[in-house]
């Protein structure tokens, strides 16, 4: 930096805005820059924060140093001084996810003179823009225009006046009005930055660049958020809304073009429907794509003791898919896991030639940076300045949280080892849906509703929090409760148990056929063990879709079933029984599950929302709290015994472990869980490798 003062550098810096019309300036600015000249950009990534802006665990009270926006902060801080020339950006899932969420949104919802808390922080974070996830259409399109100030054109939708919002552009392109066939929010933004570059000579200089940043979320949102959106909205595919707005971004003036997309990576044929269609998207003419939704680290963690690359992104062809390097299709790609535990970096250099700004492609560097980078053993620091930003609500927040419902007596609600058996942490909440249904069947007016009164009514739900997020992400409720030490539940409790608050209660109506489907799809989150094997063997492989392991359940524990783990995927079901006999394919059920299962999500093999009967206006998590109330002492002999499933018992040559949270043996042997049989080392990212025996 030799011809321009530190002070001047940072002061250009901070000239940068959002606009669709600014391009003739830099055009006029640009014809004075030297053939040749550098600037090398580094692009920032937050996704799927979920309103994690502390450390802090809302359902358990505690500090969690794993996890928060505030130590993403202190890497932001150390990315920008590391290369003042930087772009911050957001890939969605933002403003749910917490009892801090639920809080605004529906405890006590923010009002329009207010300000998100997860965007106020963004605001001080100087975020230059955001892209928009599924979870943001969860607290309905009224919500979610007050708190973006964003006028979606759409008919019963509120118009917001001058609300608190975020202090920069939200765009979203493939998200339109059925009525208008417009976009609710912009499809894209244009935002002119002033970069620091080096000239041909060496000596620096302040250079335009123009960062067009576009915006896509999966079209299942149609499905999951049926509620809140159908008739109102419509979804495009991804690659179309890309071929519309990128070329017209390159027109007004786009130097870079960078895709905000909240889906993982699938390289399978693209259709406009898939829920993680990033992967097509390098094909449309962007420079870079920011990831989102899976959860996942792309590419591979690259501190020391990282953990490794999940097993889906593995699997990805190595020679469209560079996990190590971070290009897809050769498009510098970024995913930074979720809950702000990482930042994603795509470090680029650009050359001015003839005229324009050229991304020099072999100089790309990608990396999914998490608070161990230092030296892959101790988190970094919290941003000390974030915390008292939103003090207010984190208070109103502890004080929501800790309200009371009930008691538990003489057992905890655990999904550290759902995986082998366990429904601790899951029984409850079936026995809430099943209770839930039959009473809305029994004071049915409707002629038809009543008509299903003989039909068995069964639940599932599915283990949320059971290590998707992280070795510290499992729920864990009332540990300590014994008869002499009974522990009162609170508000928060029923939040770990069932982790979407957004989800509302549905009942599908089933054959005996489409039960062995359903699980069988369940089943699916198992490997396929090989009793021959001497070596290692990872009983649940993969735990990005640990939502998708449906547990079922029927009152009295009336419905069993067994799962082979030896078989291939689709003929792992056996002696699957209730009241005592076997299920045949044309028997009749009813299944109380959720509006995300029930229309489609997942993945269930005929549950696609045409089996639908029940469509409740009542939030899953709020019908188990209200279960918890009417019971008003939980027990494990009514609560928490009732074991549907359990694996064929196998002998195997060599071991077989699951990945669960350390120092959590004594819970398996209090449970009477003999299949773990030992705790074992652990692994990269924290987890203890427990040791299965299949044979007990």
């Amino acid at each position: 930096m030799n011809k321009i003062c530190w002070t001047s550098v940072i002061a250009a810096l901070t000239l940068s805005g959002c606009a669709n019309n600014n391009s003739s300036s830099a055009t006029t600015e640009a014809e004075t820059i030297p053939e040749g000249t550098i600037v090398k950009v580094s692009l920032l990534e937050t996704t799927d924060l979920h309103q994690n802006i502390l450390s802090y665990d809302y359902y358990g009270l505690k500090a969690d140093t794993s996890i928060g926006l505030e130590r993403t902060a202190a890497l932001i801080q150390s990315a920008r001084a590391e290369n003042p020339n930087t772009v911050l950006l957001d890939d969605g899932d933002v403003i749910q996810g917490t009892l801090l969420g639920d809080q605004q949104a529906v405890a006590s919802p923010v009002t329009c003179a207010g300000t998100l808390a997860i965007h106020k922080a963004m605001n001080a974070l100087k975020f230059d823009g955001a892209g928009v996830g599924n979870h943001e259409f969860n607290y309905g399109l009224n919500f979610l225009s007050q708190i973006t100030n964003k006028d979606f054109g759409i008919a019963g939708v509120n118009k917001p006046n001058n609300c608190g919002s975020p202090g920069f552009p939200v765009v979203l392109s493939n998200v339109v009005g059925v009525a208008s066939q417009q976009p609710i929010f912009n499809p894209y933004s244009i935002i002119y930055k002033r970069f620091v570059g080096t000239k041909p000579d060496g000596s620096s200089m302040v250079v335009p660049v123009n960062v067009g940043i576009i915006g896509f979320v999966p079209p299942q949102i149609m499905d999951w958020d049926q509620k809140n959106l159908a008739g109102k909205v419509m979804v495009n595919g991804v690659v179309e809304s890309a071929q519309k707005y990128v070329p017209e971004m390159r027109s007004k003036g786009a130097d870079l073009v960078v895709a905000l997309s909240h889906g993982g990576l699938d390289a399978s044929p693209y259709s406009p429907k898939m829920e993680n269609g990033s992967y097509h998207l390098t094909t449309t003419g962007i420079d870079a794509l920011m990831l989102g939704h899976s959860h996942l680290i792309f590419p591979a963690a690259k501190e020391k003791n990282g953990p490794k690359l999940d097993a889906s992104l593995a699997a990805l062809p190595a020679d469209k898919v560079d996990t190590v390097k971070g290009l897809v299709n050769g498009v510098p790609a970024v995913m930074a896991q979720s809950w702000g535990r990482r930042l994603g970096i795509i470090q680029l250099t650009l050359k001015y030639q003839s005229g324009k700004w050229v991304v020099q492609k072999d100089l790309t560097n990608v990396e999914a940076r998490g608070f161990k980078y230092k030296d892959g053993v101790t988190n970094i620091d919290a941003d000390a300045s974030i915390a008292p930003l939103v003090d207010t609500e984190h208070k109103a927040t502890l004080a929501y949280a800790a309200q009371s419902l009930g008691t538990s007596t003489d057992f905890g609600m655990s999904a550290f080892f759902s995986l082998v058996g366990d429904v601790s942490a899951i029984q409850i909440v079936n026995q809430a849906q099943i209770d839930y249904v039959k009473n809305f069947i029994a004071s049915s007016t409707d002629p038809v509703i009543a008509s299903y009164k003989a039909i068995p009514v069964i639940s599932c739900s599915a283990p949320f929090k059971a290590g998707r997020n992280g070795s510290t992400d499992f729920t864990d409720v009332a540990p300590t409760a014994t008869p002499a030490n009974p522990v009162t539940l609170q508000v928060r409790n029923p939040g770990d148990l069932y982790l979407y608050g957004n989800n509302n209660v549905q009942a599908v109506k089933i054959k005996g056929s489409d039960l062995k489907n359903w699980l069988e799809t369940a089943a699916k989150q198992f490997g396929q063990i090989n009793p021959a094997l001497k070596t290692e063997q990872d009983l649940v492989p993969d735990y990005s879709t640990i939502y998708n392991y449906d547990v079922f359940y029927a009152d009295n524990n009336a419905l069993r079933y067994q799962i082979d783990v030896t078989k291939p995927v689709g003929s792992r079901i056996s002696n699957l029984q209730y009241a005592g006999k076997a299920v045949a394919d044309s028997d009749d059920f009813i299944v109380a599950t959720n509006d995300y299962r029930a229309s489609g999500g997942g993945s269930v093999p005929g549950i696609d929302g045409s089996k639908t009967i029940i469509k409740s206006p009542d939030a899953n998590q709020a019908v188990v709290s209200d279960f918890v109330k009417k019971q008003g002492t939980v027990t494990f002999a009514k609560n928490g015994s009732g074991r549907s499933w359990s694996f064929v018992k196998v002998s195997t040559q060599g071991p077989v472990i699951l990945r669960s949270a350390p120092g959590k043996f004594s819970v398996a042997a209090n449970l009477g869980l003999p299949q773990v049989v030992s705790e074992g080392a652990l692994d990269a990212a924290g987890y203890a490798k427990y040791a299965i025996d299949l044979s007990k």
